[in-house]
């Protein structure tokens, strides 16, 4: 006897045309079925029933191939807290983690959020653009891979290229994205895209069919990446909407929205969309998971893991992220019962570390050993794990790559670009910071650093040119670390900009640009003032009299006005895009007006301080040597135009 369909639910809930539809497609399955047995044939029906499904997931690690260290709070024998010193997260352990949490599950997704590419010198100094990325993505193997505004960093034919080499192996993975729109003249134009980018894909699991839909961040992407002219970015609601429609009318209930939109935009569609079961979710960076998180030092969580929304029908939707940097991997759970409604979902954030314990720099002993591995255990998401041996000997050539790179000279400074974080003459705080021969030019003690001003200046420009253009940029002075002079390595460079910063961009009034200032200079010149914080600015400068009180030391606003290669007056009736990095943007060194810049005025950019700034070197007139030649601004381009102390 030959059976299929299911029963109706109770058409008065409040997802009944989700489940009137359902009830209709398994009727129709029920008519075919009863026909393949009247010819005593098989036709491929879909299984009807309850599933378990498990969604293993990661984005936005930003070609973050390499391991870290991470200082973590763990219990030691004696039962007291200890930061120890651990190395963690690293591609490899990515792999190793995949594949051992896709053993423990029969149904398994894996699947990428987005932004794989830039932020590290794997993207652009290990071989082809990305191709590092592209050969450890290929050892997970994703399922489904959506695009992110950072692979369109370089334009879409690059990205073409990028597409290729993830293609270039025996894992094909999906590449999606519902709301872009490639141009008529773009290399990923269907006409003659060598990977098609597709709105959505299907797989299946248990005999059921579930849908997978893509989603890039729209204006974003458009206004600070770099993509065709005339590549476009439908509003991500409508296009996801469209393609769970078409999944829907092809009789699959199971539908995953794999976002890169952002936590708090994904938040608001939810409940504009019908039909979404799953959102994993990107670039927001969002860290999703217990309040434990922060009590281990890893960071603050933004909500639980998952969060759980509902849509348009009132149905539940399982909302999960994994943070940043190849440092956490989701393990999403979720049960549809037989109409492919979500029961339950539930799950954990791995975090990836190893077991290399050490304090201030010495191993532990073996009774600490054991006792930080059960407190490890008891947290439920730190996940020892080893490096997949196979990744590790696929990344070596690019870290072959990477090492040569820094050995390379990349440019050349014939006099030393000073370093002074505060200006101010003898007996001042931070004078001893030069070294005697910037101190008798004397320049530093007017304005400042001259390498401090270079970063600075650097961000400005390089955000004009590549990242939807820029108005001013801020550098806090203890950001920037070294001096330079002479021939100048890529190792120089990674040590004059050692945090790995990253950059955003706030859209400010003038008054919080002169906010900004004031709080720059009274946390440096306040009580228990730092030199660390003294604001360094692109493409804006003011005189500054240390003698004032807080909020009236910095006068003399001027921004630089492009079109008229002058210096005007701060212009009240408009805003200034300003690109700062993430620590200052959130408030870091005391810069409080920009952590209240509301979210419509802020954007994550992500990319990294050191790439800007390699970027902005190689953009340089050369020498007769043919590298570019460093050197001091302009005094015009210094941000303090005077110092009276």
């Amino acid at each position: 006897m030959c059976l299929s369909g299911s029963p109706p639910r109770d058409s008065l809930s409040p997802s009944a045309p989700r489940a009137m539809l359902r009830t209709l497609a398994a009727a129709l399955f029920a008519v075919a079925s009863l026909g393949a047995c009247d010819g005593g044939h098989s036709n491929a029906i879909p299984v009807q029933g309850p599933l378990e499904l498990t969604i293993l997931h990661i984005n936005d690690h930003h070609s973050n191939l390499e391991e870290k260290a991470r200082t973590l709070r763990l219990k030691n024998a004696s039962g007291a807290t200890q930061s120890v010193s651990v190395s963690a997260g690293g591609f490899a352990r990515v792999v190793s983690a995949f594949a051992e949490l896709s053993q423990r599950r029969e149904h398994v997704i894996k699947l990428h959020a987005g932004d794989a590419l830039t932020g590290t010198l794997y993207f652009n100094r290990a071989g082809e653009l990305g191709e590092a990325d592209a050969a450890m993505m290929s050892l997970v193997c994703f399922d489904a891979f959506t695009l992110g505004n950072h692979e369109f960093d370089k334009g879409d034919s690059s990205l073409a290229n990028w597409l290729t080499l993830l293609h270039s192996g025996e894992c094909q993975a999906p590449i999606l994205s519902a709301n872009v729109q490639f141009g008529a003249s773009s290399a990923l134009h269907p006409s003659r895209a060598p990977v098609p980018v597709s709105p959505f894909t299907v797989v299946e699991r248990g005999g059921q069919k579930i849908g997978i839909v893509g989603l890039t961040i729209a204006e974003k992407t458009k206004v600070s990446s770099s993509p065709d002219p005339d590549t476009q970015f439908e509003d991500e609601a409508t296009a996801a909407q469209r393609a769970i429609d078409t999944l829907r009318g092809q009789g699959v209930d199971k539908v995953i929205v794999l976002s890169h939109i952002g936590f708090e935009h994904d938040k608001r569609i939810i409940p504009q969309l019908s039909g979404v079961d799953v959102v994993v979710g990107g670039d927001s960076h969002s860290l999703l998971g217990p309040g434990e998180l922060e009590s281990y030092g890893v960071a603050s969580p933004a909500a639980p893991y998952p969060e759980l929304l509902h849509n348009a029908e009132g149905d539940p939707v399982c909302v999960v992220q994994a943070w940043e940097y190849a440092q956490v991997v989701g393990e999403l759970k979720v049960s549809f019962d037989e109409s492919g409604r979500v029961l339950a979902c539930e799950g954990t954030p791995h975090l990836l570390i190893g077991d290399d314990f050490t304090l201030q720099g010495k191993a532990v002993d073996v009774k600490d050993d054991i006792a930080f591995r059960k407190d490890i255990e008891r947290s439920g998401f730190l996940r020892i794990t080893q490096a997949d041996a196979r990744a590790m000997e696929v990344l070596q050539p690019y870290r072959e790559s990477v090492q040569s790179y820094k050995e390379t000279v990349v440019a050349n400074a014939p006099q030393e670009l000073c370093s002074r974080r505060v200006p101010g003459g003898p007996g001042t705080p931070d004078y001893g910071r030069s070294s005697p021969e910037c101190n008798e030019r004397g320049s530093v003690s007017i304005r400042g650093g001259d390498i401090q001003q270079l970063v600075a200046h650097a961000y400005v420009e390089v955000a004009e040119t590549h990242y939807g253009g820029a108005d001013i940029s801020l550098q806090s002075a203890g950001g920037v670390r070294i001096a330079l002079q002479g021939a100048i390595t890529a190792a120089d460079i990674l040590e004059l900009l050692p945090f790995d910063g990253k950059l955003w961009r706030l859209d400010l009034t003038a008054a919080e640009v002169r906010q900004m200032v004031e709080e720059g200079l009274e946390a440096v010149l306040g009580p228990n003032g730092t030199s660390g914080a003294y604001p360094y600015t692109g493409g804006l400068r003011f005189d500054v009299d240390a003698t004032k009180p807080k909020g009236a030391r910095a006068s003399n606003f001027e921004y630089y006005h492009r079109p008229s290669n002058s210096w005007l007056p701060l212009d009240e009736t408009r805003h200034y895009r300003l690109f700062a990095l993430t620590f200052n943007a959130t408030g870091g060194d005391g810069y409080e007006v920009l952590a209240k810049v509301p979210a419509e005025r802020r954007m994550d950019v992500g990319v990294q301080d050191v790439d800007v700034f390699l970027t902005y070197v190689e953009s340089l007139p050369k020498g007769a040597d043919g590298l570019p030649v460093l050197q001091a601004l302009d005094e015009s381009f210094y941000s303090t135009k005077s110092f009276r102390y």
